[in-house]
């Protein structure tokens, strides 16, 4: 945990759905307006096409559940075809495709029974241990009624485990692919991330030229200083701090982290974070910090110059919500508009104190950065 300097009552703080009513339903479920929002935006079909291909899946998923215990060895898996608007059952018996068309399916003739594609899976599963870094994963692909086993690169490693990949069953295809795949995460407000010490995420942001990243306090690192994230893994390095003076910095993330317009609320929960209006003296606002969660209180004055140990900052809001060492950089937010990151204070979460943010606007501002909205 970084340490906390404590001079003159003041110190940095771095350490180490409710449905809408009247909303259209598929069964008895109401349908959200952002899910057929983003159904439009990301599958290319109207608000209509939407609603109509949630209502073909819901009949889908029915009419899934009762085939795939009633067909039993014949199964071969089950797809959803968009375009037909129907679910397609693969049945290894052309007799039972009589049973499919009955419950409102298409059926198709395969080779294969899922539970024999699953058995392949499993087969490759076991040979986990010996598959070089080439090979990407597997998986059943039902509508060809195979086991895919993808790769990026070929090698004579490689080629040694198709080989054996492809004696586990007659199934097995091998399908070429370009990236190898990489683990995600989020970029919150108020998440720690560690640069030697301890600090807490203020907002997600991007620059200008469209590299994602956040916001945070100017005290907890310089420009070129690497950061990890909350789980410790890479996350990126600063690429700009100011600290005295002022107390902003912003960081860029790599490609492993993906920013979100959202702050922790240490519940379970986040809130979305829709803007970056300034509220006035006397507004409620709330912040977020690693350290000691989600805490509330009010702004009490705007501009306030603040004397640190390592010198003078200006410009900072001052409130009385409380916060501890590693909360600093976190996020303020009052409704759902960004205010700032912690800069310090003083005081505790145990017995209340005073707390000081830095202004988001100007951060934005200075480093050409535009806030990620949720």
């Amino acid at each position: 945990m970084k340490r906390t300097i404590r001079l003159a009552g003041v110190a940095v703080l771095a350490a180490g759905t409710i449905a809408a009513i009247g909303a259209p339903t598929v069964g008895a479920a109401p349908v959200s307006p952002d899910l057929v929002a983003a159904m439009q935006r990301d599958l290319g079909i109207s608000a209509q096409q939407a609603h109509a291909r949630l209502a073909q899946e819901a009949t889908a998923m029915r009419a899934d559940a009762e085939l795939s215990r009633s067909l039993g060895e014949s199964f071969g898996g089950s797809h959803f075809d968009a375009a037909r608007g129907k679910l397609v059952v693969g049945v290894t018996e052309q007799a039972d495709a009589a049973k499919v068309r009955a419950a409102g399916a298409e059926a198709a003739v395969v080779p294969n029974s899922l539970r024999e594609l699953d058995a392949t899976k499993a087969a490759l599963d076991a040979m986990d241990a010996a598959a070089p870094a080439s090979v990407t994963g597997w998986y059943v692909d039902v509508p060809s009624s195979s086991v895919v086993v993808s790769v990026n690169g070929r090698d004579a490693a490689t080629d040694a485990f198709l080989d054996k990949a492809k004696a586990a069953g007659d199934s097995v295809r091998v399908q070429d692919v370009a990236e190898s795949p990489r683990t995600l995460y989020n970029v919150v407000g108020g998440d720690a991330y560690y640069m030697g010490g301890r600090c807490s995420v203020g907002f997600s942001v991007r620059s200008s030229s469209g590299q994602a990243g956040f916001v945070t306090a100017g005290h907890c690192g310089t420009r070129g200083t690497a950061v990890s994230g909350y789980n410790q893994v890479a996350m990126g390095s600063f690429q700009g701090s100011s600290f005295p003076g002022n107390d902003y910095a912003w960081v860029s993330v790599n490609s492993n982290w993906t920013p979100t317009g959202r702050v922790n609320l240490y519940n379970g929960s986040t809130r979305a974070v829709s803007g970056s209006s300034a509220a006035p003296v006397g507004s409620s606002i709330c912040r977020s910090g690693s350290t000691t969660g989600w805490h509330c209180g009010t702004v009490q004055a705007l501009n306030q110059t603040v004397r640190y140990p390592q010198g003078t900052v200006t410009g900072l809001t001052r409130t009385n919500v409380c916060a501890e060492p590693g909360d600093s950089g976190g996020s303020f937010i009052s409704g759902n508009q960004a205010q700032g990151m912690t800069s310090g204070g003083s005081g505790n979460c145990s017995s209340g104190g005073t707390t000081y943010f830095q202004p988001v606007n100007e951060a934005l501002s200075v480093y050409g950065l535009s806030l990620v909205r949720g």
